[in-house]
């Protein structure tokens, strides 16, 4: 966690830097030129599209002189034993649309670029953007129209897929995940949503399980989804969470919903 908040803090820092280095005059510059040209602000080929592909070609250079030890040209790069060979150019993909950038190579072949890793062919920014859209229930087809129509990206579906599974995968591990034995108040409900599964709405039932542990902290035990609210299945959201290692439930909180006070007794001092 605290590298995490290091690392923010520093490119934090470097946007703050950059953005002072960009003058009042030398932004208006930039604008007066791309009018002039009639090169868009934003966009595939845009001004933004260009600014990205400068940043990522200089970082690259960097990265390829902190590898080797020595700057471009620079005499302490004679007899090292590697040395820069040539560049490579690759498109791949950010939020200002699909940008053409040269990676430096190295004779030795060792170079391993961090900005953007080899085989990569677009920047986290994207993976955000696909599981945002995909959290607020877009389905594949409409992310990559999406992506398409505004940014440019060409994402396929079965890539969109890939990236999305792994929240899938993430979630099935939160789910499975090993509970405390001993849980003083376990609040039970179920609650009627609206979903919308296979192109048709429907409404169906979320079982929640929320349970305070012996400090005092709620934690959120499971979320089950059924098309219909009873007894049988409050039976299997408690057998799922005695499974989990639940061993004791001193007090059930429940508005009597079906099934639910007879399965919650289920367990020795409820």
């Amino acid at each position: 966690m605290t590298r995490n908040i290091s690392s923010r803090r520093d490119d934090e820092t470097a946007a703050a830097r950059l953005t002072g280095a960009l003058s009042t005059a030398t932004i208006d510059a930039l604008l007066a030129d791309a009018k002039a040209t009639g090169t868009p602000v934003d966009g595939a080929n845009g001004l933004l599209n260009q600014m990205t592909k400068a940043v990522l070609d200089r970082t690259l250079q960097v990265e390829m002189s902190d590898h080797l030890g020595y700057e471009h040209g620079a005499p302490e790069g004679r007899g090292s034993g590697n040395s820069r060979n040539g560049l490579t150019r690759k498109t791949v993909s950010t939020l200002s649309g699909p940008v053409q950038i040269e990676v430096p190579r190295d004779r030795n072949g060792t170079f391993e670029p961090t900005i953007v890793p080899k085989r990569a062919r677009r920047l986290g920014n994207i993976d955000d953007m696909i599981l945002s859209l995909y959290s607020r229930g877009m389905t594949t087809r409409d992310i990559e129209a999406h992506l398409l129509e505004i940014y440019g990206v060409n994402a396929s579906r079965e890539l969109i897929s890939n990236i999305t599974d792994v929240v899938v995968d993430e979630i099935k591990l939160w789910q499975s995940r090993p509970l405390d034995e001993v849980y003083p108040i376990l609040y039970i409900d179920g609650i009627r949503v609206r979903i919308k599964d296979n192109g048709v709405v429907t409404t169906k039932v979320a079982y929640l399980a929320i349970g305070v542990d012996v400090d005092g902290r709620k934690h959120s035990l499971g979320c089950w989804i059924q098309d219909t609210e009873g007894a049988k299945f409050w039976a299997k959201v408690l057998t799922d969470l005695r499974n989990r290692g639940v061993r004791d439930i001193l007090i059930a909180c429940c508005d009597g919903l079906p099934g639910s006070t007879r399965s919650a007794q289920s367990f020795p001092d409820t």
